[in-house]
């Protein structure tokens, strides 16, 4: 079934992300340029950092792809499928654990056809979220055939398996409560029992710990935070205010994205959801809500079956608490995720949901077995019909868009990809209009204003790309994408003591950046400082752009202005030496002429 409903995104074209993380990401499009970019963030250039994902196993797994495919998205479309039908048969053997088969096999199929589940199998770099998925159920189907004892090797395993699935997608870090919670389900254990319970599992979750560990501290050092650094797009005011107003009015989707997945949307973000400044009946429903729900966990969790060979209800609190588990590093709670809601990210809670209607199932069952076929048969249709019809809104970046500005044309992300498109025709003023509704919607986001500061530069229109820069600047002034950019366009602008101020400030965040190096030495030379100029040339021939004859040929220039005639002399002669067409060899003789060098 999971195979089935999904065989119409076959024929999907790459769209959304998989552009910028597959398609466009030159640096995994070369096996051997491949191990560079497992040490940089998921997403590729300069916001990269800002973004705040780093997914080495996923990166390396798309690269290796597109080798194989030869750059096909036919080939990554068939695995997606091909894994979320695995991660359904895990789905699957992990309610045999938890339920009778009847129970499991109805909570499986309404996993496997489940509509909230398209964005996560239909769009390729939805791959993170079923892949670690795949990692993580069979740590948790291990750790169930495992947990009478788990010694050195088996601990070793699953460590193996939870670093397989944390490398996949971040959210993976939660296994070890889920772990904790599968214990739980097959043994109580009061807080009394706890100190016992933690002295005989040490070796695992000590085990667990390191490995967690040392994964975010690698992924610090990539990324300089362990947390994701910017807001969401749209609610940057969650930084600002009491965030739990919008979150609480967040919670009310969750039911319903999971109970009646009908109206679905590509995006979430502000005016689709609304930014609560104070509570109203909507923020206090999700509040109401998620503490009705949490005590029907806690009473299914202590209460006994209602009658002999009757199905307990604690299964039905192990999905609930699995979902708030799971869903816990995206809910915005404990720290800003990257989206208030993405239908990808329900795609391991969702095994939550699956589990409390393979109880409800159960439970009804053995009385009335014919109007319970009945009642899944005819659920499972419809959420497969609704699959199949929604599949094709990934069919490529085009349609992605076009549902969007349909549904949701007052959705900031929406304005924002109408004015990408309308600048890609060349339609500049109508793509700034567009621009400015993001704007005006979504507020002046990090990601929006230097992607529209970078457009405009792009085209020449540094007087307009300007403002908006330092204004992303001054919003964001410990991420180096604004003042990269603004360098550019000051230089273009020949405004040289800015440019310097601008190189500075991103040399402070990315002190090797050769690039910013090269245009420190131009902002001095344009304020006559040669000296200066001749030492920041150096120091761009020393980050590893001596091989290029043109920082040879600009540094004798710089040099024979600061009046340093030898060091310009030999400077010629380097550049002499690296040149690699007739050209660049009669530049550099006019210039030592010019000089009197030749």
């Amino acid at each position: 079934m999971a195979a089935v409903v999904f065989l119409n995104s076959l024929g999907h074209d790459f769209a959304f992300d998989d552009l910028h993380i597959i398609q466009e990401n030159e640096d995994i499009h070369a096996l051997g340029a491949l191990p560079g970019a497992l040490v940089d963030p998921y997403w590729p250039g300069d916001l990269g950092q800002a973004l705040g994902l780093w997914r080495p196993l996923s990166t390396g797994i798309y690269g290796l792809e597109w080798s194989l495919w030869n750059g096909h998205p036919a080939g990554y479309h068939a695995v997606n499928v091909g894994l979320h039908a695995t991660a359904s048969v895990l789905v699957f053997r992990l309610l045999l654990v938890l339920l009778p088969f009847v129970g499991a096999l109805a909570g499986a199929l309404v996993f496997s056809v489940h509509p909230v589940h398209v964005e996560a199998v239909a769009n390729i770099v939805g791959r993170a979220e079923v892949l670690s998925s795949v990692f993580y159920l069979l740590a948790c189907l291990v750790f169930v055939r495992w947990r009478a004892r788990i010694g050195l090797g088996r601990a070793a395993g699953l460590c193996a398996l939870y670093a397989a699935a944390f490398l996949t997608k971040e959210s993976a870090v939660t296994l070890p409560g889920v772990l904790f919670l599968i214990d739980g389900f097959f043994e109580d254990t009061s807080l009394r029992q706890l100190p016992a319970y933690l002295k005989q599992r040490w070796l695992l979750y000590g085990s667990l710990a390191g490995t967690a560990g040392l994964i975010l501290a690698a992924r610090k050092a990539v990324l300089g935070s362990l947390a994701h650094p910017l807001a969401p797009f749209g609610a940057d005011i969650l930084e600002q205010v009491p965030r739990i107003w919008t979150v609480a009015g967040i919670w009310p989707h969750y039911v319903r994205l999971l109970v009646f997945p009908y109206d679905l949307s590509v995006d979430y973000a502000p005016s689709v959801l609304r930014i609560f400044m104070g509570w109203n009946p909507t923020n206090l429903l999700g509040v109401g809500l998620v503490m009705a729900v949490l005590a029907m966990a806690l009473w299914s969790w202590r209460a006994p079956a209602s009658r002999p060979g009757a199905v307990a209800p604690r299964a039905a609190g192990f999905g609930v608490v699995w979902f708030v588990i799971t869903i816990s590093t995206v809910a915005n709670v404990a720290f800003l995720a990257g989206v208030l809601l993405a239908e990808r990210t329900f795609y391991l809670p969702s095994v939550g949901f699956a589990v409390i209607v393979g109880w409800i199932v159960s439970s009804i069952h053995g009385e009335r077995p014919r109007t319970v076929a009945i009642l899944v048969a005819s659920v499972v249709v419809l959420m497969s019909v609704r699959t199949v019809t929604r599949n094709p809104v990934w069919k490529d970046n085009l349609t992605v868009f076009n549902s969007l500005l349909r549904d949701h044309p007052e959705s900031g992300r929406a304005q924002w990809a109408l004015g990408d498109v309308l600048f890609e025709r060349g339609r500049v003023s109508a793509a700034l209009r567009a621009y400015r509704l993001a704007i005006n919607v979504a507020g002046a986001h990090y990601s929006l204003t230097t992607e529209i500061g970078r457009k405009l530069a792009g085209v020449g229109r540094h007087e307009s790309a300007r403002p908006i820069l330092e204004m992303a600047w001054r919003d964001k002034p410990e991420y180096a994408v604004a003042p990269v950019l603004l360098t550019t366009t000051y230089t273009a602008l020949e405004a040289w003591p800015e440019a310097e101020a601008a190189a500075r400030a991103a040399l402070e965040i990315d002190p090797g950046d050769p690039s910013m190096l090269h245009m420190l030495a131009s902002a001095l030379g344009g304020q006559e400082r040669w000296g200066e100029a001749v030492e920041a040339r150096h120091a761009v021939i020393a980050s590893g752009e001596g091989d290029r004859w043109q920082q040879w040929y600009w540094l004798a220039e710089e040099a024979s202005r600061a009046g340093l005639t030898d060091m310009a002399g030999a400077a010629l002669d380097s550049a002499r030496a690296r040149v690699d067409s007739e050209g660049a060899r009669a530049r550099v003789d006019s210039l030592a002429s010019a000089l009197g060098l030749f």
